[in-house]
């Protein structure tokens, strides 16, 4: 059981760091972002699950994820189509 713990903190750590390596792409920011919040809401279900706790939480978790997933692609769309890119170096064209 403490292995899927620290598979989950591995996970994070994994999206962390390529969020700060990928730092020039909207998505692939996006994704890593993402990564993040999945190895959040693992570690959670795990941790609710040895408590024998109901999963309601974990399920409202997932809910806001998705909707902050469904923002952040929306934006990306809407600057690709304004711009043509997903670069950081042309957001100070949205100024």
């Amino acid at each position: 059981m403490l292995m899927y713990i620290y598979t989950g903190i591995l996970m994070f750590f994994c999206g962390l760091i390529m969020f700060s390596l990928k730092r020039k792409h909207l998505l692939l920011m996006l994704l890593s972002m993402e990564l993040m919040v999945l190895s959040l809401f693992f570690v959670m279900f795990i941790y609710l699950g040895t408590l024998d706790n109901d999963y309601f939480f974990s399920m409202i978790f997932l809910t806001f994820s998705v909707c902050e997933g469904a923002l952040g692609l929306s934006i990306l769309v809407s600057m690709i189509r304004t711009h043509g890119n997903d670069y950081f170096q042309s957001f100070n064209l949205l100024w």
